[in-house]
């Protein structure tokens, strides 16, 4: 992925670790939209000079919009950065967690899915383009108080790599950007000034140095989240797996799938 030159829309873009990636890919000279709910948060980012979109990632007709807009109004675009998310703390054993679970899985895991889908059309028509899925060091050790936040992040790293794969021989790269605990106001002012959580510039400059220094990544990961992505199983041979396991199910099934 170049790091000049873009229009790149960020979702979840109006706070937090999206808000940052916003600035730094700003400063490189690139064209950015922000995506977002709050209005208040989006009006201040146009005062940093970013584009800004109205959008609701848990509605489907609003990811819809959202990307029939970005294109209108910006024919550029050639990056996506998947980023908007909720996090809620669910205990499951005293009350009904359903329209939490819902909004969760709505907003983390279906808008992306969908607004992927939206925009991929007009992604593979450009030069070169780069879809980024915002997931979580939590996609590969779940935070217990957070389980369904947790579960969506473990599936979008799941269909990351299913993305990638279906997209290699094209001009669409793709990436999964894996979050330690940065301090953000994710879920409010305590993490906000958590001084367990990385700092959020820190954690910004890192990542761009990756993207900087190893161009070929297709997950971006900084330091402090390796022993969350390491932890689970030995990734040489998981990496090995799911080339032979996708290489010979698609060769297998290469008629039915080329007929789809």
């Amino acid at each position: 992925m170049k790091l000049q030159g873009n229009t790149l829309l960020i979702t979840g873009g109006g706070s937090g670790i999206g808000l940052a990636l916003a600035e730094k890919f700003k400063t490189l000279g690139n064209e950015v939209i922000v995506a977002g709910r709050s209005q208040a948060k989006l009006e201040a980012a146009q005062a940093k000079g970013l584009h800004t979109i109205a959008a609701d990632m848990g509605s489907e007709s609003g990811v819809r919009a959202l990307a029939a807009q970005a294109i209108a109004q910006h024919p550029s675009l050639n990056v996506v950065i998947h980023n908007a998310g909720v996090m809620v703390n669910e205990k499951l054993v005293s009350r009904d967690n359903s329209q939490t679970a819902i909004d969760t899985v709505n907003t983390n895991l279906l808008g992306p899915i969908i607004l992927t889908n939206a925009l991929l059309p007009h992604l593979l028509k450009q030069a070169s383009a780069t879809i980024i899925t915002v997931t979580s060091g939590l996609a590969f050790v779940p935070l217990v108080m957070t389980p369904t936040y947790s579960a969506t992040k473990a599936a979008i790293h799941s269909y990351t790599q299913s993305l990638r794969y279906q997209l290699q021989d094209t001009n669409v790269e793709v990436k999964e950007l894996a979050p330690p605990y940065v301090r953000t106001g994710l879920m409010g002012e305590r993490q906000a000034s958590d001084q367990n959580a990385m700092p959020l510039q820190d954690f910004v400059d890192e990542v761009f140095a990756i993207l900087r220094d190893k161009p070929e990544a297709g997950e971006i990961l900084v330091q402090r989240v390796h022993a969350q992505r390491f932890a689970g199983f030995d990734a040489p041979a998981y990496d090995a797996f799911f080339g032979k396991q996708n290489d010979t199910l698609m060769a297998v099934r290469k008629a039915e799938w080329d007929a789809m």
